[in-house]
């Protein structure tokens, strides 16, 4: 037991140096004096992909759309009970669409809470589940993640109204009583 901790301190002390001795390397410089940065891509908050870009080839996301104060207020109203962290509202998703944030222990019924995706008019194109990702029997906040397939209802050159929808994230009712009845809801637009 005691080797192992000598071991392990020992391969963190190596780690250590070498990142200290190491010497970093910065982008490749094109003749032109262009950075070449490498292809990988990385999801934003909002749902969109982006590349490395710029001088230091960092991943830069597109600033989050603004979102109307009455929608805003609806968040706000919501924020003690459930909070998503991705999509964000008005944010552009794509077809499976991921999300994640928390819910308080009693959002979640079997440690899971029905989503809902709809189009501008309501009807609806995808159904699913978040699942909670840890304990959910508390009255704390729990993570939460979801992937929900849905029929993306927007074609290019249609009229723009018809790229938003919206997300429903509902508080599990296994009681069907009106009165434990709750949910987020969260506009979205679709990517063609």
């Amino acid at each position: 037991m005691i080797r192992a901790i000598y071991i392990l301190i020992a391969i963190a002390v190596v780690a250590g140096l070498a990142q200290l001795l190491i010497p970093k390397t910065e982008a490749p410089v094109t003749e032109e004096g262009a950075v070449a940065c490498t292809m990988d891509a990385m999801m934003c908050p909002d749902g969109s992909y982006v590349g490395r870009s710029g001088p230091n080839c960092e991943f830069v996301c597109p600033a989050a759309p603004e979102v109307p104060a009455d929608i805003q207020a609806h968040i706000d109203e919501k924020a003690d009970f459930i909070v998503l962290s991705s999509p964000v509202p008005n944010g552009v998703v794509s077809n499976p669409l991921m999300l994640s944030g928390q819910a308080r222990g009693y959002w979640y019924f079997e440690a899971s809470f029905p989503i809902t995706i709809t189009n501008w008019d309501g009807l609806i194109i995808g159904e699913g589940y978040a699942t909670a990702d840890g304990d959910w029997m508390t009255e704390e906040f729990v993570p939460f993640t979801a992937t929900i397939e849905f029929e993306n209802p927007y074609v290019e050159g249609q009229p723009d109204f018809m790229k938003r929808g919206f997300l429903i994230l509902k508080k599990d009712n296994p009681s069907g009583l009106p009165e434990n009845d709750n949910a987020l809801e969260i506009p979205i637009y679709f990517a063609p």
